[in-house]
């Protein structure tokens, strides 16, 4: 399947995965301006991006982003919806990585941004199961990567339930920058 052509629409009991739309923009700036949520996102090798929104504008610039990258093949970026609310409550990204710098090659590369009151175990064990078996498939990867801050006690113990084990080695960003915190489930 092309990711990139016919987009996976994946549900779980709580959660359903869609493409992130612009009427999104109210939901995902309550994530975004969230600031116990932003420490968890991931903003390593994104050119000083530190994902943290506070004006509609700059909310509305981010997702037009997210959809032309989608639509030119570079990420995935689905809205997570909580079934119950009908509102985004985050995002998750992915996509593949190749890389002659370091462990990373050939890897999918998942990034998860919610709003703070879903940074609980059982909520991103049931978000993350969504991705992670056909995300080999869809991302022609042999491995799946994420990161988690040591800090992210509850995102630890979730990634660490489903398979993914800390990694040593640091991710080496384009500037030769090295990231480390890195969680990776291999196939």
């Amino acid at each position: 399947m092309n990711v990139y052509k016919t987009l996976p629409v994946p549900e779980s009991k709580n959660y359903i995965l869609r493409e992130v739309r612009e009427r999104d923009a109210d939901d995902l700036l309550k994530v975004y301006s969230d600031e116990k949520a932003v420490p968890h996102f991931n903003g390593d090798n994104c050119h000083g991006d530190d994902f943290h929104y506070t004006a509609m504008e700059r909310m509305k610039q981010a997702i037009s982003f997210w959809l032309f990258s989608y639509e030119n093949g570079y990420f995935v970026r689905w809205a997570v919806v909580e079934k119950s609310s009908g509102k985004a409550v985050g995002t998750i990204e992915l996509f593949h990585r190749d890389s002659d710098k370091d462990y990373f090659d050939n890897c999918g590369l998942l990034r998860l941004d919610l709003i703070s009151d879903c940074e609980r175990v059982e909520v991103i064990e049931e978000i993350v199961s969504l991705l992670k078996d056909s995300a080999f498939d869809w991302f022609y990867c042999d491995k799946i990567a994420t990161k988690v801050n040591p800090f992210a006690d509850e995102r630890k113990t979730a990634v660490e339930a489903l398979g993914f084990k800390l990694c040593e080695e640091p991710l080496v960003g384009d500037g030769g920058e090295k990231y480390f915190d890195y969680y990776v489930l291999k196939k």
